[in-house]
């Protein structure tokens, strides 16, 4: 999507909205979220990852991953939404968008829990699961 874009993907840094391995819970052991991230590293993409319910420390110590505020590292040229924590389902995809530069950066909808035609009004290529 992000190459359909005309986003430059080896260049390019992505948000990622969760790592734990459920929804609302600070279990982060089996969480294939962290195979997603290797994979988008080996495309040579700045990743950045965020989230409310995983313990910083526990995430570097198991995965040598630094967890981060997205809204602090922004611009973004896409998003995906791992997990659908209650925080991540209070925004909306105007909120998200703001965080993002390009004409159409992709949103990564994983758990569907954003109006797909709401996101893509914002200015979104949506994808799901």
């Amino acid at each position: 999507g992000m190459l359909r874009n005309g986003i430059d993907v080896a260049r390019s840094r992505v948000g990622v909205l969760g790592i734990t391995f459920k929804e609302n819970c600070p279990d982060i052991r089996n969480s294939k979220i962290v195979d997603l991230v290797r994979e988008l590293q080996d495309w040579n993409i700045e990743v950045l990852v965020e989230d409310p319910w995983a313990n910083p420390q526990e995430v570097m110590d198991e995965y040598d991953l630094k967890l981060d505020k997205l809204a602090d590292q922004a611009p973004l040229d896409s998003l995906i939404v791992a997990v659908g924590h209650r925080e991540f389902r209070s925004l909306d995809p105007i909120s998200l968008r703001k965080l993002c530069r390009g004409e159409q950066p992709v949103l990564g909808d994983l758990k569907g829990i954003y109006d797909r035609t709401s996101a893509r009004e914002a200015g979104f290529s949506v994808f799901r699961l």
